[in-house]
């Protein structure tokens, strides 16, 4: 198959985790730690930095975020490979025409700029980056460059430390989109891998026979190999040493039937209810908004429904989520949800697991996947959550009035956040996602396509159920707690 990386930098964490895997599986990683960067970086040109012994350095940070828990940060900053952005924000270019207003100069609080033959020029061990010197220049010569990495957070989580000039994340308002993981053009920012203790889990279950290891698969999983049909895809997996793959669709069923009888009684007594579906948002309101903490469904997400089905029917299951999101990372460790994920699993990850097994999906055998409804499996992309509840509203035949707001990216969930906190809304369901597109553009997906969200409804055109209420005659889903 061959393989489609959105970039360079995310091509280089994906040879990372493959030769990292690769050495775990031959038992030799220890003697590897040093080769690894060799292997990856064999010179003698260096492609990227100043030299190769700086890459092959790198190379080492990054192994060892992968082999080592330094924190329980699931975003972090890898400081020896933030070094190439910008260093000052605000710079004077040529379009400058040394006018005689200097309004650039009056409006500095701080007196960083001078004028130098005729020119204004900025002093950079003054400036403190407040832009009122470029927003002020009538000739817009003062030009504002942010870092990636700042310009993906909608939150406003990172900032640039002042002596190093290094990328550092408060973690107390991360909400561990996962933005600045896929937008950071030297892969400096990652996100915490767990790929080595999910080997370990299943080896330690002694081929399922001492425990069984379940694998639940976002619907997402769709878009992720264009060359390959979903059932190909649930064999690989399955060579890997997982016991069963699961739909997280089956969860996004059950989800929506819940959900939908939820909002009925919440409906009667608060004036709008967001979805909860999406850790990402859901932590946006918790930081930025919490005075609407309490209008947040209480329903689980479709991960942790599925996990639970899967425990209801086996108290000793293991269970590994593998998806497009790394907010599914922080949300598998939240202490009232810890028992029901063990492990989380990127997409990225899933291909380097693939091709360190020299597995592919292309040239498996068929292991039908059809548990989900078409509405499950939508899920996975902007408006799905909105259409699924709607459909098992109809068919259980509640008395429930849905208007909708659906939220396409944080920008969308932000202002649809903000009318809901003035009382304006004009709506009474937010339909919240932190990825434009949905979980479909995950920041740890490898296929991020317009075409993606196509994929996804043609697989969910396959789908034998076609709505919520077939897939609750199977289960009864009374049997088990589907609120946070």
């Amino acid at each position: 198959m061959k393989k489609k990386f959105d970039n360079q930098a995310q091509y280089f964490k994906y040879k990372v985790l493959k030769e990292v895997i690769k050495s775990q599986k031959n038992d030799n990683l220890i003697k590897d730690l040093l080769v690894i960067p060799q292997r990856i970086i064999p010179g003698p040109v260096a492609e990227t930095r100043c030299c190769i012994y700086k890459e092959r350095a790198i190379i080492n940070e990054r192994v060892k975020n992968v082999i080592y828990e330094y924190n329980d940060n699931v975003v972090n900053v890898i400081d020896l490979a933030c070094d190439e952005c910008p260093v000052y924000r605000f710079t004077v270019t040529e379009a400058c025409r040394g006018c005689l207003a200097h309004h650039c100069r009056e409006n500095c609080p701080v007196g960083a700029i001078e004028i130098i033959n005729k020119r204004a020029h900025i002093n950079q061990e003054k400036c403190i980056e407040c832009g009122k010197c470029s927003a002020v220049c009538p000739f817009e010569a003062i030009s504002d460059v942010k870092r990636p990495c700042i310009t993906s957070c909608k939150i406003k989580a990172i900032n640039i430390e002042t002596d190093t000039k290094k990328a550092i994340i408060n973690q107390d308002e991360c909400i561990n989109c996962g933005a600045c993981v896929s937008r950071c053009p030297f892969g400096a920012i990652t996100d915490k891998s767990h790929v080595l203790d999910i080997m370990k889990l299943i080896h330690n279950s002694n081929s399922n026979t001492k425990y069984k290891v379940y694998c639940i698969v976002a619907p997402a999983i769709a878009a992720q190999f264009p060359d390959a049909e979903l059932d190909n895809i649930v064999t690989a997996i399955k060579q890997l040493g997982f016991y069963q793959v699961v739909e997280a669709a089956i969860g996004a069923d059950i989800i929506a039937d819940y959900e939908s009888k939820l909002l009925e009684e919440e409906l009667k007594t608060k004036n709008f209810i967001t979805s909860s579906c999406c850790p990402a948002f859901v932590r946006y309101i918790k930081i930025k908004y919490p005075e609407l903490i309490d209008n947040i469904s209480t329903a689980v997400s479709p991960m942790i429904a599925t996990a639970r089905l899967i425990k209801n029917s086996d108290k000793d299951a293991k269970v590994v989520f593998i998806g497009p999101c790394v907010a599914k990372k922080a949300e598998s460790a939240q202490d009232n949800l810890s028992d029901d994920i063990n492990y989380v699993m990127s997409f990225e990850e899933l291909v380097a697991y693939l091709d360190a097994y020299e597995i592919e999906p292309s040239q498996c055998e068929s292991s039908p996947l059809d548990n989900a409804s078409y509405f499950g499996r939508i899920f996975a992309r902007s408006g799905g959550v909105t259409e699924a509840i709607r459909n098992s509203a109809a068919k259980q035949n509640l008395d429930l009035e849905l208007r909708p707001v659906v939220c396409n990216g944080l920008e969308e969930c932000d202002r649809a956040l903000k009318l809901a906190k003035l009382g304006k809304l004009n709506g009474n369901f937010i339909e919240g996602m932190a990825c434009i597109g949905g979980c479909v553009n995950g920041p740890v997906s490898l296929f991020k396509k317009p075409s993606g969200t196509n994929i996804i409804n043609s697989s969910a055109l396959s789908a034998k159920n076609k709505d919520t209420t077939d897939f609750m005659k199977t289960y009864n889903i009374d049997e088990f707690n589907l609120n946070i």
